[in-house]
């Protein structure tokens, strides 16, 4: 029953001091006093009811003290709080000091809430970066199109990091850049012989203006021949001109065919006009005879006279035909 007694204390005690331990770190405590960094036990106990890891914090202070900055805890906390990467930012601090680059703790932090990696950049801009762009398609006013491959060497510009555009601006605009002056170029072969007046002439346009970076060089890496898009765009214009000269002409042809359709039915109407007519010649002839204005002998003439033109257009025809046989 003792020994059960003692080992439920122990296990207490145990429990206690973990407790106690977790809340008083006296180690994290004892390491920040013997680096120089003046903390009090009443601090760190409270940093843990804030929900802020008191070893980031410290290990932190610890790091800018060596290194001769001036920190205060409170805004570490605050800038933990808010979010914020402590520990890169005071790496960022440090690195930006050797460099003897100008960055303090608030510019360092506005650059970190930013979603930026103010560290990555301070590295940036000791030792720029090279950035290759995609395959950039141009046309010069010969009509052959280029492609080409261009590398831009950038350094990370500090204070524009916070509401500066991004890598994919300055790729952007340096293809808008190589698009113009090889547009711009009378011939290919110019662009061939010295690709370095694409980088001069992009150089010139400012492009890393409201970036958060700074162009340094801009080099032509490749430069391939493409397409000759001149020769192109002159047989697809040839073709529409094509196509639209048919459907002109047919156009014309539908209404000549309709034409000629209206002039059949036009004629039809006109033979059966005749006809209808025709068809009342004997009924004329026979009022007239009772009439009494037509006589027997002013009959037989008229008939003799039909049959006398008849028989003259049976001769013309078969001369004709005799004609056209030899």
């Amino acid at each position: 029953m003792v020994t059960s007694f003692l080992v439920f204390v122990v296990i207490v005690i145990i429990i206690f001091l973990w407790i106690l331990l977790y809340f008083v770190p006296l180690g994290l405590w004892f390491s920040a006093l013997v680096s120089g960094v003046r903390v009090s036990l009443l601090q760190l106990i409270l940093m843990r009811w804030r929900k802020v890891p008191p070893k980031v914090i410290i290990n932190a202070m610890i790091e800018g003290t060596k290194a001769g900055l001036q920190l205060n805890i409170n805004e570490l906390e605050a800038h933990y709080l808010a979010g914020g990467r402590v520990a890169n930012v005071v790496h960022a601090l440090v690195s930006a000091q050797k460099a003897n680059i100008e960055l303090d703790f608030k510019m360092a932090t506005a650059i970190d809430l930013a979603g930026r990696d103010v560290f990555e950049a301070v590295q940036m801009s000791v030792r720029p970066k090279v950035i290759d762009t995609p395959p950039i398609a141009a046309v010069a006013k010969d009509g052959i199109q280029l492609i080409v491959k261009a590398r831009v060497t950038v350094r990370a510009n500090i204070r524009r990091l916070v509401g500066g555009a991004g890598e994919d601006t300055v790729i952007a605009r340096v293809g808008e850049g190589i698009v113009t002056s090889i547009g711009s170029s009378l011939s290919h072969k110019d662009v061939l012989e010295n690709p370095d007046k694409i980088s001069k002439v992009v150089l010139e346009k400012g492009l890393d203006s409201g970036t958060a970076f700074e162009i340094l060089s801009i080099d032509i890496a490749d430069v391939d021949v493409g397409k000759n898009i001149g020769a192109q765009l002159m047989m697809d214009q040839a073709q529409a001109d094509k196509n639209i000269a048919q459907a002109k002409a047919e156009e014309r042809r539908a209404m000549a065919v309709a034409l000629e359709q209206e002039m059949k039915a036009k004629a039809q109407e006109a033979r059966a006009k005749v006809i209808e007519a025709e068809a009342q010649i004997p009924l004329a002839i026979a009022e007239a005879f009772r009439s009494g204005n037509l006589g027997i002998m002013d009959y037989y003439k008229i008939k003799n006279i039909q049959a006398d033109t008849q028989m003259r257009e049976s001769i013309s025809r078969s001369g004709i035909d005799n004609h056209e046989n030899k």
